[in-house]
């Protein structure tokens, strides 16, 4: 990959997420321009979006534990829902795929993810050890599904209406 391709796939990957974010609609967003031409197909883009969700999560839970040390379980379930406020479409098109993948390759991509992702909150909370994930999933989902419980969610987006430049002007003469 070229400095070029990256810095391009970085661009259409920040509109992508930008798109997800705000449509919120659960859906890969492939009419991104761009997206086609980037990504190989939608495993590499669901891939892509999910290694952003998994690298905003850990920076979540790496900022919450340093604040509030001694309760590990709610440190786990604020950071995911911060998590979720800064990437609330994202967190959809995850949740949508992994309830209904297109494939048998995303099927297994979405399970090895979500294995990993409760995993990782399990350990961070404090209540499973690294390395063993037949234990921590479990617990991990549990304490996904309190966080889901107690996250109250970013509110939906609202159509942004702005005036025109006309009309903005037309507004200044006015006063």
């Amino acid at each position: 990959m070229t400095w070029k391709s990256f810095h391009s796939r970085g661009e259409v990957l920040r509109t992508v997420v930008a798109t997800a974010n705000t449509r919120r609609d659960g859906l890969l967003p492939l009419d991104v321009a761009g997206v086609r031409e980037t990504f190989v197909d939608d495993l590499d883009l669901l891939g892509t979006l999910q290694l952003r969700w998994h690298t905003r999560l850990a920076g979540h839970l790496e900022r919450e534990l340093v604040s509030q040390p001694l309760d590990l379980q709610s440190a786990v379930t604020t950071a995911w829902g911060a998590a979720c406020d800064e990437l609330p479409g994202v967190r959809l098109v995850l949740d949508h795929y992994r309830a209904e993948p297109t494939s048998d390759a995303m099927a297994v991509a979405m399970a090895t993810a979500t294995r990993k992702e409760h995993a990782l909150l399990a350990v961070m909370a404090g209540q499973a050890g690294i390395g063993d994930d037949a234990v921590a999933a479990p617990l991990g989902a549990r304490i996904e599904e309190r966080a889901r419980t107690q996250h109250r969610g970013a509110p939906a987006l609202v159509d942004d209406v702005r005036p025109t430049f006309l009309e903005r002007l037309r507004a200044v003469l006015a006063a």
